[in-house]
């Protein structure tokens, strides 16, 4: 697994743009019941247990709604007096988690802290929950040597903190989007069909090779054994076995042994996690999840908040 990487710069837009849709012009409710000068300390706690994702995240919201000194920021800043808001991750992201582990501390102008409550949980849940559903797919399907990796049925806006989340699970990332990768799929074949009668996967891999940049690989649906036969002739670098029994896929991977170079082998299609493991059995080398980042349920998450000062 790839050393785990969270490059803040690429989401501070999306913090923003997560804060001014909860906070809006200000939080009413703080603005009238919390003192300006009101300090409160608390920690963000796991209710069942997981995998961790979206811990770099707190710090960086946190400081939008009570930034250092002078700044914008959609929220309340920090009064002249009042100590500065300070998050302290204790676990890291891809850490298991049991029922009750204290994730990160936070201390600073309580009503920072209760204008950024929503907004982090939610990341936190949405993002620890993506990672704890990929580690269990990950366990089962290493089982038999198989990769698990996400698609790009991701939330619009959220696919590069989904994506993180798969990772921190310990999945594998398939294509970020159309610009990576070629990926040949069943509506693509069934338009190419007209222009190569006959012989679409070929002349469609064909035709890929000789546009696509160099170091690109060429990815191809195949509904039928047929097709990937006629997807291994033509030399294509990937087969995604759609929709495929598992006697489909492990004659599939027999057609494919033997093979220089040999095609790597994906499965998709209802993998569910019941059903992953026996998936890896058939041989096959990946296997494509798109409930990774579409149905993944949210990790339980509070932020328990200190008696005051």
């Amino acid at each position: 697994m790839a050393p785990l990487s969270l490059e803040i710069e690429l989401v501070e837009s999306f913090l923003e743009a997560a804060l001014a849709e909860d906070v809006g012009p200000g939080d009413i409710t703080s603005s009238a019941v919390i003192p300006p000068k009101a300090v409160a300390s608390g920690a963000f706690v796991a209710r069942e247990p997981g995998v961790l994702a979206g811990g770099p995240l707190l710090a960086p919201l946190f400081r939008k709604l009570a930034p250092p000194g002078r700044g914008a920021g959609p929220g309340p800043r920090a009064s002249e007096g009042t100590p500065r808001l300070q998050v302290k991750l204790l676990k890291d992201d891809g850490d298991a988690l049991a029922r009750g582990d204290v994730i990160a501390t936070i201390r600073g102008p309580a009503r920072a802290i209760l204008a950024g409550e929503r907004v982090a949980l939610n990341l936190l849940q949405r993002l620890s929950g993506i990672a704890s559903m990929t580690r269990r797919f990950v366990e089962k399907a290493a089982l038999h040597g198989a990769k698990v990796l996400d698609t790009r049925k991701t939330t619009p806006g959220l696919r590069y903190l989904e994506k993180y989340a798969v990772r921190a699970g310990g999945g594998t990332n398939h294509r970020m989007g159309l610009y990576d990768q070629v990926l040949i799929k069943d509506n693509h074949l069934l338009v190419a069909e007209r222009r190569w009668p006959g012989r679409a996967v070929a002349g469609a891999i064909e035709a890929a090779r000789a546009a696509a940049p160099g170091g690109i690989r060429i990815e191809v649906e195949a509904d039928t054994l047929e097709q990937v036969r006629q997807a291994i002739e033509a030399g294509a670098d990937i087969i995604l076995l759609d929709n495929m029994t598992d006697a489909q896929m492990r004659q599939a991977v027999a057609l494919a042994r033997g093979r220089t170079p040999r095609p790597i082998l994906e499965a998709s299609g209802g993998v569910t996690e019941a059903r992953v493991e026996a998936i890896a059995a058939t041989g096959v080398d990946w296997i494509s999840v798109g409930a990774l980042t579409h149905s993944a349920p949210a990790l339980d998450i509070a932020l328990d908040l200190e008696p005051p000062e």
